[in-house]
């Protein structure tokens, strides 16, 4: 059975196009010209992801993207924009989406980028380990990650992270007290077996320290290590 794409664009030029080449890609497509389309059609539906433009009528993709994730719907999303707004691009994956793109762009990376998404999410759906008796616990200082259980604990408090920031700071805490480079983190957490935007990360490794520094601009757990990339360390 082929997955299910929905796009939620309200240029009719673009959403045809997209949907022509997820089609031409295998993927089943259905489209909303509108957010509050979308969103009913997201709750009826449950595709396997979501592509998203951020300029929508009736409600835009940022309160698309607030709204699914407060239902507990945790489709994976690709936001789109019309502009190279950094504070758009923050807050969009601030609410949870797994990525973003800038118009004007290229149908075939749109469909790489959503066959990339997908097969993190499969990977992650399949890989389903006997349980051992205790589950896996990440010590890293006053830091708890337990990636069975999908829960992380500063100071003994339940962090609340997104899906991409849970999956980074499991990554980082199995590789702890190593340089990671933006590029090392842009595979292993987003999949992407092409060159990315790193800003991405960036991004991700911000909202980290908001929640396990004391100061985030004088952080003692994930370092930035010029030129090369993070090392998340073990406080002394």
């Amino acid at each position: 059975m082929s997955q299910k794409i929905m796009v939620v664009e309200d240029e009719l030029s673009i959403s045809t196009l997209l949907q022509f080449n997820l089609e031409q890609a295998g993927f089943e497509v259905i489209t909303a010209m509108d957010g509050r389309k979308g969103l009913e059609l997201a709750e009826m539906e449950k595709p396997d992801l979501i592509v998203l433009d951020l300029m929508l009528p009736e409600m835009d993709g940022l309160e698309v993207c607030k709204n699914l994730r407060q239902k507990q719907l945790f489709i994976p999303i690709l936001m789109l924009t019309a502009k190279d707004d950094e504070f758009d691009k923050v807050l969009g994956l601030e609410l949870g989406a797994d990525d973003y793109m800038t118009k004007p762009f290229s149908p075939r990376e749109v469909v790489a980028r959503v066959k990339a998404i997908l097969r993190r999410t499969k990977q992650a759906a399949i890989e389903e380990p006997a349980p051992p008796e205790e589950p896996e616990k990440l010590t890293i200082g006053e830091v708890e990650v337990y990636p069975e259980n999908y829960e992380a604990f500063y100071k003994g408090t339940a962090l609340e992270l997104t899906p991409k920031e849970f999956e980074l700071l499991v990554y980082l805490s199995k590789n702890k007290n190593r340089v990671l480079t933006r590029e090392q983190l842009l595979s292993a957490v987003w999949n992407y077996d092409f060159v990315g935007d790193t800003r991405i990360v960036d991004v991700h490794i911000s909202h980290l320290r908001e929640k396990i520094e004391e100061n985030t601009r004088k952080p003692i757990y994930i370092k930035t290590i010029r030129g090369m990339g993070y090392k998340l360390e073990v406080p002394q």
